[in-house]
């Protein structure tokens, strides 16, 4: 390790003893450097928490076992380094801004873990405060020519509150709920966030009773969220439950829900809330059913392979029908690693996802997946997905990988090859035109390669992006072009 690393970790370390973690914020998905960095200290046992749901609260990293000396470890040391940077940046106690602006000739129709600006171009002021209690976010943001319709935002905004080791809070943040980097099979930043208040723990320790301690470090997310009203259903709701613990070094297991319920001429009280909770939906009330609901079980084991790391993942998710396990299933499976070379580190994954239900194991049996005979617009929030972006009744396949510098530029390129709508019909239903949907509107074959840069520029950060396909892709609302070029700077105050 060069005299420039050990300098940047001591600086690193001294800045972690500068300041303690409050009540937010949190690390939000779409740094795939941060999520590296997490990963990597993790499967290597120096930090002992899950990987696999985000937001990841920076009180949890920095209680995390062994997160004080990563800095003896020159394997851990940069993406220690970075954690701890980012942890001052973002955690310090007073008031911090970013201003961001953005732009680029089309949005795509597929995207991953990455930050996803969904306008073809925009500008937004992030202000955020935090106290021994309280954390305050608040980002208005321009959106010019949006898939939406909607040029004012407010998406990123919350205020949260901590009571003991629990975090209250309420507002439209971005959330990435498995352990895919392509593709959730239940909940993703593909989508504008949903306004929602929820609760989730602060530190994920551990139980501390003997007959609990088995499933070792545990977190849970409770949130409840409005849909917009521009659906076949008007201002449904959301319930999205996510637990997830740790029962050995290395292996996160992950159970998630979420039910769609209520809305313009749909029941929504506390008797329709528990027949969806006690999993009695697919019309087995008729007029009263509760709703549409998904479910989902994930598990990922990373391991030290020498001075690297390596994990292993796979996600089920299905229709949660009859107070059962989830059936008509769909499937992720995965495998990530990482690599030192060239005076970087790098991140590689590769990944298949199949969202036609019952397709991998069992006859397969479309229009299904992500769809609901009562709530026909699906689950998808302003035309886009909460979860894959390749949408149901698909088959994909995605390598990709990350190059992080020395100097804290980054590389990335990733590839996917994918069938979308493998049957050519669909059943989602459109209220408004002016939204676009991007819901693949007959069966296409279609390669996506993404490339990205990321580097510091003018005191801020500018990160600079090329996607590009084989063909256009149908969906239902038009065409996307084969070519989407864009570049985001951002400078924080």
């Amino acid at each position: 390790m060069t005299l420039k690393h050990w300098a940047l970790v001591g600086g690193a370390v001294a800045c972690l003893n500068s300041f303690s973690v409050l009540a937010a914020p949190w690390l939000e998905p779409g740094d795939a450097r941060a999520r590296f960095a997490v990963q990597k200290l993790a499967d290597r046992g120096e930090m002992n928490r899950g990987v696999t749901t985000w937001p990841l609260m920076w009180s949890a990293v920095q209680s995390s076992r062994g997160f004080a000396s990563t800095a003896n470890e020159p394997s851990s040391a940069l993406a220690s380094a970075y954690l701890r940077f980012e942890m001052e940046e973002q955690a310090r106690s007073g008031f911090r801004g970013e201003f961001n602006l953005n732009a680029q000739t089309e949005i795509p129709g597929i995207t991953g873990f990455g930050s996803n600006s969904l306008a073809k171009a925009g500008t937004s002021v992030n202000l955020q405060w935090q106290g021994e209690a309280w954390a305050l976010g608040l980002r208005p943001a321009y959106a010019h020519d949006p898939d939406d319709d909607e040029e004012i935002r407010l998406d990123g905004s919350y205020l949260a509150g901590t009571l003991g080791n629990w975090v209250f809070g309420a507002g439209a943040i971005d959330r990435w709920w498995g352990p895919g980097w392509q593709s959730s099979l239940i909940l993703s930043n593909n989508a504008r966030p949903i306004p929602s208040v929820w609760i989730n723990r602060k530190d994920t320790h551990a139980p501390e009773s003997s007959w609990l301690g088995w499933i070792g470090p545990w977190d849970f997310t409770l949130l409840a969220g409005q849909y917009e009203s521009d659906r076949a259903v008007p201002d449904a709701k959301l319930i999205g439950m996510r637990f997830t613990f740790r029962p050995m070094d290395g292996l996160d297991v992950g159970l998630s829900r979420a039910i769609m319920f209520g809305g313009e001429g749909r029941p929504e009280g506390a008797s329709t809330i528990w027949n969806a909770l006690i999993g009695k939906d697919n019309g087995q009330l008729e007029e009263n059913d509760p709703g549409n609901q998904i479910a989902s079980i994930d598990a990922r084991y990373g391991f030290a392979v020498g001075a690297q790391t390596m994990g292993l993942y796979a996600q089920m998710m299905g229709e949660d029908e009859a107070g059962a396990f989830p059936a008509r299933k769909s499937w992720l499976f995965g495998a990530d690693w990482t690599t030192s070379l060239l005076n970087g580190d790098q991140q590689w994954f590769a990944e298949y996802a199949n969202t036609l239900a019952d397709d991998f194991l069992g006859d397969a049996m479309p229009n299904i997946t992500y769809n609901h005979s009562r709530y026909r617009t699906g689950y998808r929030h302003y035309g886009r997905n909460m979860a894959a972006s390749f949408d149901g009744d698909a088959e994909a396949v995605t390598l990709g990988g990350y190059h992080f510098m020395d100097n804290g530029s980054n590389l990335s390129a990733k590839v996917s090859y994918a069938e979308l709508n493998i049957d050519g019909t669909g059943r989602v239903v459109i209220p408004n035109t002016k939204v676009f949907y991007t819901v693949p509107e007959e069966s296409q074959k279609v390669a996506v390669v993404d490339l990205g840069y990321g580097t510091q520029l003018f005191n801020g950060w500018l990160d600079v992006n090329l996607q590009a396909t084989d063909k256009k892709i149908e969906y239902v609302s038009g065409q996307k072009d084969q070519w989407s070029v864009g570049a985001s700077w951002t400078y924080r105050f």
